[in-house]
């Protein structure tokens, strides 16, 4: 058992090392940039070297989640955190031979996909990602809005401007797709000056259409993210505060306990000295 615990808490010192971390960083980075390399056209030999890599980093992968996982206090409970989860399907999945010409491509696709292990790895990746996670189904909310005044205006847009570009507003399925390109911003105004050649007050549309779209909803998004974000920090203080107030009661009780002992072993010592010049 002693041994178990000194090797758990070296396996958990490798884990929680900057140096280790940074490691893991770099290798991932590398993978990346393998990836990248591979959709060149580079010598054989170079080839051959890219692969040799690869199949290092995915051995490299496999033994830095294995260490995450014996170095956990507990094992059951690993998986249920989904990063790691995430992680372990990522290498598991790497380590799987695919030598079908069709499944090359979901092996590369699966490398491809390592790269995300760089956001599992930093904590602020992984802090802003969960923080948009939970701002989606507020921000369901807010799309399904958009997307009642998409539909509206285009409407409007098929019914008026249809006879004016019927390749831009024909129906409501295209007129939707133009009013995403000018919510977009993308040459908006030459689809503006064509419906002001036939109705000049057609401005009033687009600016009404762009000032709810552009200025209103998506800094509500914004505004979302970012609420979703400052009670995240919140918790995350507040959770960092509990740690250390009870680091700091287990630090008082062991204080109190090491004290206890110093003085029973005070006592002792002085019910020595008094039986012996008891004795005397």
């Amino acid at each position: 058992m002693q041994m178990d615990a000194s090797w758990l808490q070296r396996l958990k010192k490798i884990e929680q090392s900057h140096y280790f971390q940074g490691f893991v960083i770099a290798v991932i980075v590398i993978a990346a940039l393998a990836v990248g390399a591979k959709t060149y056209r580079l010598p054989g030999w170079l080839e051959q070297g890219i692969s040799v890599l690869d199949v290092a980093i995915t051995l490299f992968f496999l033994v830095e989640i294995s260490i995450r996982f014996l170095s956990a206090e507990q094992k059951k409970r690993f998986f249920h955190d989904g990063w790691n989860l995430f992680d372990t399907l990522i290498v598991v999945a790497s380590l799987i031979p695919l030598p079908d010409s069709e499944m090359v491509v979901i092996g590369r696709l699966l490398r491809v996909l390592r790269v995300l292990r760089l956001v599992s790895i930093v904590p602020e990746l992984r802090f802003l990602i969960n923080a948009l996670l939970k701002a989606i189904p507020k921000m369901g909310y807010i799309a399904l809005l958009m997307f009642i005044i998409f539909y509206i205006f285009a409407a409007v847009g098929s019914i008026f401007f249809a006879q004016i570009d019927e390749f831009l507003w024909g129906d409501i399925a295209i007129s939707m797709l133009t009013l995403f390109r000018v919510a977009t911003f993308e040459d908006w105004t030459d689809v503006m000056y064509d419906t002001m050649e036939v109705y000049p007050l057609s401005w009033i549309y687009y600016i009404v259409f762009i000032f709810l779209t552009t200025f209103i909803f998506l800094n509500m998004m914004v505004g979302v993210i970012l609420e979703i974000m400052t009670n995240e920090t919140r918790k995350e203080d507040h959770q960092q505060q509990e740690n250390h107030h009870t680091e700091l009661l287990q630090q008082l009780t062991a204080l109190q306990q090491q004290v206890a002992r110093l003085n029973s072993r005070l006592d002792q010592q002085q019910d020595t000295v008094a039986g012996r010049a008891g004795d005397g």
